[in-house]
């Protein structure tokens, strides 16, 4: 096992857990009929303000997946044409 390979899977082990932490401390989406009005009335009248801490942590979510994937796919390529 070389060194980078051993780095890349320590960075995605890192990686995976904060993925799984960002998603975890994300609020669930189906809060029923009342949930559905309100919320499309704080999308609406929100729009204008500062991101709330919501947005900023799915934004997180998403940045920290994309990285996740491409790890995946590094290691992958590593396995493959390294070895």
């Amino acid at each position: 096992m070389q060194w980078y390979e051993v780095v890349v899977g320590v960075v995605l082990i890192i990686t995976s857990l904060i993925l799984v932490a960002t998603v975890l401390l994300q609020e669930g989406r189906s809060a029923g009929l009342s949930g559905a009005i309100a919320g499309g009335a704080e999308t609406f009248l929100g729009k204008g303000k500062s991101k709330t801490a919501e947005q900023k942590l799915a934004k997180i979510t998403k940045i920290v997946a994309i990285v996740f994937f491409l790890l995946s796919l590094i290691s992958t390529l590593i396995v493959l044409f390294l070895d």
